[in-house]
């Protein structure tokens, strides 16, 4: 079974962490201790039903007011698919947790008050997961049991949102009315809507089409560790040189003519090794040991790559970075670490072209740094050439990461825009 990862968003109170409640309710995947134990705070609180955003809202604060804070992962499965949730937050002060949560999601969520409509949030939430490029959203209207299930309310709803999203790179998206409190479109087709002629959410969930969103002509294997077994008792292993790592993008076969970055020296694939065996081919996002036909100085950081479809070699990059640190601002001249794919380079920001109004779409350019949860275009200069393509054409070899190097802490994601 393959593996959807699906991010859940929306502003406060629109049922959130009631509908993965929901999900993982009525798909069996919860122990009968935790329903004891959301049972029992349900009647502490004093409601009259069981609220299942307990299941999720695991922060004290996040229960006391009634918001989700942090990122809360779910995982449950159905006979024809596995599932991992990123419950992310709504609220703009956590718009950081929002990224982190949505920047590895196959399909994105987002819920909208059926009695509200399209909020200002909704717009924000719909805006950073296509900045993301989350290659599916489906857009819940949530709470239709509090309009009368109305067709009408929710055909506006739709409108309304459908002419913001023609702004956006939204490839594929979805509408489906639900109640997440009473079950309605969420599990099973809902009697209250018969009006409605899709399916129910999770049938959607589980049959969206995920293979083809990978990268799968660009051949992108970054090396992450260099494998000599020379304590190996098996004597056959004493000449194993093998580089492991993670398929970032198209297809790899033993036989196939491949090209090492920065060297630019090509040879050929000996064979795929794994852990259950050797491999007739691999493909993102499999992690495997490659071993070459010929010997060549390959280190942690550096890229395997096909002779005439190689990536962007670039030490000065331009990129939309949302800043992740409380207290430290973005500007010019900040000196930073940049993690991309296996490498770690030093870099300064030569210029922030503009900050980005995540709510109006609106660039100030006359911005001179990003705060938290602040999102601009940056362009950067690094110490050492980098091995890059454009986010919207492999997330993978085109997101990194920046660290304070005082504190080795995550201050800043970014995702590449073009390279110099």
């Amino acid at each position: 079974m393959d593996i959807l990862r699906f991010a859940t968003a929306g502003s406060v109170d629109d049922g959130k962490s009631t509908l993965i409640g929901r999900l993982l309710f009525d798909s069996k995947a919860i122990f009968e201790d935790q329903l004891e134990a959301v049972e029992r705070t349900s009647r502490d609180r004093g409601t009259e039903y069981t609220d299942l955003s307990l299941l999720t809202d695991g922060l004290r604060a996040e229960r006391e007011q009634g918001i989700t804070i942090d990122v809360a992962y779910r995982y449950f499965a159905t006979p024809r698919r596995k599932f991992i949730i990123a419950d992310t937050p709504g609220h703009i002060q956590y718009t950081r947790n929002m990224v982190t949560g949505a920047s590895t999601a196959d399909l994105a969520i987002i819920l909208i008050d059926a009695r509200k409509g399209v909020l200002e949030q909704s717009r924000r939430h719909a805006f950073l997961t296509t900045l993301l490029r989350v290659p599916h959203l489906v857009l819940a209207v949530n709470k239709m049991d509090l309009v009368d299930y109305s067709e009408a309310r929710f055909e506006e709803i739709r409108e309304e949102f459908t002419a913001f999203a023609s702004k956006l790179n939204a490839s594929d998206l979805t509408f489906i009315p639900i109640s997440a409190l009473h079950g309605d479109n969420v599990v099973s087709r809902s009697e209250n809507m018969p009006w409605y002629e899709g399916t129910a959410l999770l049938h959607h969930l589980e049959h969206v089409h995920i293979a083809s969103d990978r990268n799968l002509v660009d051949v992108r294997f970054p090396v992450q560790y260099v494998i000599r077994p020379h304590n190996a008792t098996n004597q056959s292993l004493h000449d194993y040189r093998g580089y492991a790592g993670q398929v970032a993008g198209g297809v790899l076969k033993p036989g196939d003519e491949v090209m090492h970055l920065p060297s630019g020296l090509t040879t050929r694939i000996k064979s795929i090794d794994s852990f259950d065996g050797a491999l007739d081919e691999a493909f993102a996002p499999m992690s495997v040991t490659i071993r070459l036909e010929d010997d060549i100085d390959i280190s942690r950081g550096d890229m395997i790559c096909r002779p005439h479809n190689q990536p962007h070699v670039a030490q000065e990059i331009d990129a939309m970075v949302s800043w992740m640190a409380d207290g430290v601002r973005l500007q010019p001249r900040s000196k930073l670490v940049l993690k991309h794919t296996t490498r770690t380079a030093r870099t300064v920001v030569r210029d922030l072209q503009y900050r980005l109004d995540v709510n109006t779409l609106h660039r100030d350019e006359t911005a001179t740094s990003l705060g938290l949860n602040e999102i601009g275009r940056v362009t950067l200069r690094t110490t050492q050439p980098l091995f890059v393509d454009d986010y919207a054409r492999n997330r993978l070899t085109g997101g990194f990461i920046l660290i304070d190097e005082a504190t080795n802490g995550t201050v800043g994601a970014g995702m590449i825009v073009d390279a110099h």
